[in-house]
């Protein structure tokens, strides 16, 4: 079992930056590939970014691309996503998710998710 706690999130305003974490328990994080994922009111879970376990591939919702950056310290058993030029739409509940083999874009096909954190970025 892996356990995912997610952090950073926060009132921003427009133009501002935060940086998400995703710390893993349990087991070891650098064997899995992560994404992550948001959630607006009366929206669906959309899929904003994802690392392979290696770090080495990383891949992005053309809404967030340009702006946002993931990355990932296996040392840390934590995956990170850094949100810049942050806009009022980026505002959702941003949740993590792991899953034992390739990169997924679709929530439900990962195995394990944590339980979300807010990011709030005022116009």
């Amino acid at each position: 079992q892996v356990q995912l706690v997610e952090s950073g999130g926060g009132l921003v305003q427009a133009g501002g930056s935060l940086r998400l974490s995703c710390a893993a328990s349990g087991r070891t994080l650098s064997s899995y590939a992560v994404g992550w994922f948001r959630q607006a009111p009366g929206k669906e879970r959309d899929f904003v970014a994802a690392i392979s376990w290696s770090g080495g591939n990383t891949y992005y919702a053309d809404s967030v691309k340009g702006r946002f950056t993931i990355s990932r310290d296996n040392a840390k058993n934590t995956v990170y996503v850094q949100m810049n030029s942050l806009k009022p739409d980026d505002t959702a509940v941003y949740y993590c998710a792991a899953r034992s083999t390739a990169v997924a874009g679709k929530f439900s096909e990962y195995d394990y998710w944590g339980q979300g954190t807010q990011v709030t970025v005022s116009s």
